[in-house]
This record gives structure tokens, C-alpha cells and sequence, in this order.
């Protein structure tokens, strides 16, 4: 607005002068130049208006180039996610968890080094009731292996922790967040920083005095399972966000018989959720210990001490046999609804890479349920319910990976 009427004003000011007269001769004789460095002026400052506007929309943040880096680091983290929940399987499987009996942010990064410092902390260990019942004879050696176990698992989750809190910082300042994922980021970083409290929460429930009790020490299964829970929680999040993020959705018509697609999905990733959430209590109470027959358990169907504790809710959650009872009946259930997800998406047009996805579940279902019988047979041997329990991680990525197919797209 304020460039053309300078030159409008210019032009008329020159023609006003033109037929002013004489004492407007010598202010007529400079008003081509005045004019002349007008017009430049005024296209120099259109043009660097123009390059302004342009180097605006070029920058523009977030892009599809920022969302695939940000869903890249999302399934990256929760790569790391799933490190942290094999590390802690294999810790727990080792009984190794309640090796490290103090909790310091910083200062037990770094593990003892001399002879010294490994006798102090054995002798801190000697203390708690795993060694006074069950380690009592326990040697230096044997105490550094489950040491490192759990040195390990810890030193992950602060990888972890680094892993979502630095890049969230650095892309929140670059521009690349944008309001929903700001809050999508805040919420798993603070479910990562509760992660890790939930984590000693656990570990002090094992370190316990319990002279009522004549059970081996562990900790609380409700407590594991709860740890396992959140961990899972966080790594679906992560895995779901940086998916929708990297793969383009399908523009797929909204069928009645898609929107049922849909809801089978969602039904059978929640089944899957809710198996591996109830291993925790399996590994928690070593429920995989007892009856290692199948299908029967022992020479039933139904165990005769199924309910044996009271009140009866207490059997769900306390009673190994009713907790691997109910790991059985719903690993069924999720193959059994995987297999119906499979036959039914089979006699429906969809793309590709939903196909494959369905198809991989299915396949990962059957060898999920193998790889269970075959720990139970064989009394539970470590590097076997290590491999069961990271199927259970691989299983519930898959179960993912077909929701983010068949997801709607947003109008």
C-alpha cells in the first residue's frame, strides 16, 4: 500500500512541476532522476520482499521432511525400549535383580573396580534376604555376574532416558514439534523418568525383611508386572507415533466390512497386550515352574488346586497355577483371534503392505505359541524363556504395525 502511492505521489509531483512555471525550473530539471531512483528503489525493495516471502514457506517447519526424521528417532527409541524389556527378562530370569541393593542417579554408573570396592559391595548384598536364604554360599565371581546383569539393565535405562529427553529438547527448539506432538513428547519423556522410579519401586519390594513369609525372596509380582506394564505402554506409543509418522497412509474406502477389519485389529492387539502383561506375573511368581505338561496340566484339563487360595480374586494374581492357567487360556485366545484377523482380511482387497503385516502376525502367532510349549516342556531353561519372552515384544509390534495399515486417514 505504501509503495505504490510514493510513486503515485512521485509521478504527480513531476508532472506538477513540469507545468509549475519558473520557480519550479530547477526542481522540474531534477525530477527524471528523482524518479529514476525511485523506481529502482522501489523494485529493489519488491524483490527482496518477494526472496523474504519464498525463504518463508521454504522453511517452513514441521514438513514431511521433519516428520520422518522425528518418526525415525520415535522407532528408533523404541528400539531401545525393547532392549531395556529383554535386558530386564534375562535379569529376572537370572535372578539377578536384587544384586545392586543402593540407587544413585549418578554414582553407580560406574561399577566397582578394584578387589576393595567388589568386597564392599558383596558385603552390602550379604546383607538382604536373596543371599541370606537362597546365596548364602554364594562366591565373589558368582556375585559380579548377577552384579553386571543388573549394572546393565540400569545403564540402558539411562540410555533410554537420554535417548528421548536430548532429541526432544533439540527438535522442540528447532521447530519441529508440532502443539500435539509437544504434548506427545512431554508425556513420553515424563513416562520414561517414571519408568525408572517404578523400576527401584520394584527392586525394594525384594530387598525387604518378610519374617511372615517362607517364600523366596522376589520382588512383587504385581509390582513387576506393573514395571512391565508401563514399559510396554511406552514402547507401543513410541512404535505407533513414529509409524503413522514414516508410513503414508492408505486412502481406503470406508467399507462396513473394514470398519469391522478395523475393530478385529484392535480387539486382537489388546488380547496380545494383555498376554504378555500377565507373563509378568508368570515370571513374577515362577508360575512356569509348576505342571510343565501340555496341554493338560498334569492329568487335567482344570488343576484341582485352580481356586485353592481365599479369597478367590487372590488365586488370579497369587497363585502360580492359576496364573499359568490364565496365561495358557489367553495365549490361545490371541492365536485363535490372530488367525481369524488373518482368514477374514483374506477375503478383502487391501493394500500391499497390510497384507504382509497380517500375514507376519499370523506367522509370528504360531511361533510365539511353539516357543512357550517348548519353555514349559524343557523346565523353563534361560536362553528359551529369554527368546519366549522377546517374542511376546515382537508378537505386539506387529499387532502395531496392522493398526497403523488400517488406520483411517484424517480428513
Amino acid at each position: 500500500m505504501l509503495l505504490p502511492s510514493l510513486r503515485s505521489l512521485v509521478l504527480c509531483g513531476g508532472r506538477g512541476a513540469a507545468a509549475g512555471g519558473k520557480a519550479f525550473t530547477h526542481s522540474s530539471s531534477r525530477s527524471p532522476q528523482l524518479r529514476q531512483w525511485m523506481v529502482k528503489r522501489t523494485q529493489s525493495t519488491i524483490t527482496a520482499e518477494a526472496g523474504a516471502g519464498s525463504t518463508q514457506t521454504a522453511v517452513t517447519i514441521p514438513n514431511a521432511s521433519t516428520n520422518r526424521i522425528v518418526g525415525r528417532w520415535l522407532v528408533g527409541c523404541s528400539g531401545l525400549v525393547v532392549g531395556a524389556i529383554v535386558l530386564g527378562g534375562v535379569t529376572r530370569l537370572t535372578e539377578s535383580g536384587l544384586s545392586m541393593v543402593d540407587w544413585h542417579l549418578v554414582r553407580e554408573m560406574k561399577p566397582p573396580q578394584t578387589k576393595a570396592e567388589w568386597e564392599a559391595e558383596f558385603s552390602k548384598y550379604q546383607q538382604f534376604p536373596e543371599f541370606k536364604i537362597m546365596n548364602h554360599d554364594m562366591t565373589l565371581p558368582e556375585f559380579k555376574f548377577i552384579f553386571y546383569m543388573e549394572w546393565g539393565h540400569r545403564m540402558w535405562g539411562r540410555l533410554v532416558g537420554l535417548a528421548y529427553i536430548l532429541p526432544t529438547v533439540y527438535f522442540w527448539k528447532k521447530g519441529y514439534f508440532n502443539r500435539s506432538m509437544k504434548w506427545r513428547a512431554v508425556g513420553l519423556c515424563g513416562f520414561v523418568f517414571f519408568q525408572g522410579l517404578l523400576g527401584w519401586y520394584m527392586v525394594k519390594s525384594g530387598l525387604e525383611e518378610k519374617p511372615e513369609s517362607h517364600d523366596v525372596p522376589r520382588v512383587s509380582q504385581y509390582r513387576l508386572s506393573a514395571h512391565l506394564g508401563s514399559a510396554l505402554l511406552l514402547y507401543c506409543a513410541s512404535l505407533w507415533t513414529g509409524l503413522t509418522m514414516l508410513l503414508p497412509p492408505h486412502k481406503l474406502a470406508d467399507t462396513k466390512r473394514l470398519a469391522q477389519l478395523r475393530r478385529f485389529a484392535k480387539g486382537t492387539g489388546g488380547l496380545v497386550f494383555l498376554t504378555a502383561l500377565s507373563g509378568a506375573f508368570v515370571a513374577g511368581l515362577d508360575a512356569g515352574l509348576v505342571y510343565n505338561s501340555f496341554p493338560k496340566m498334569g492329568e487335567r484339563w482344570v488343576p484341582d488346586d485352580l481356586l485353592a487360595f481365599s479369597p478367590t480374586l487372590k488365586n488370579f494374581f497369587e497363585n502360580p497355577t492359576t496364573v499359568q492357567f490364565d496365561h495358557r487360556i489367553l495365549a490361545m485366545s490371541s492365536l485363535t483371534a490372530i488367525t481369524g484377523l488373518y482368514l477374514f482380511s483374506r477375503r478383502m482387497m487391501l493394500p500391499r503392505r497390510a497384507k504382509i503385516a497380517i500375514g507376519l502376525l499370523a506367522t509370528m502367532a504360531y511361533g510365539q505359541v511353539v516357543l512357550g510349549i517348548s519353555t514349559l516342556l524343557l523346565y523353563v531353561p534361560t536362553p528359551l524363556a529369554a527368546t519366549h519372552q522377546s517374542g511376546s515384544v515382537v508378537l505386539l509390534s506387529l499387532a502395531i504395525w496392522v493398526l497403523a495399515e488400517l488406520r483411517k486417514v484424517a480428513k
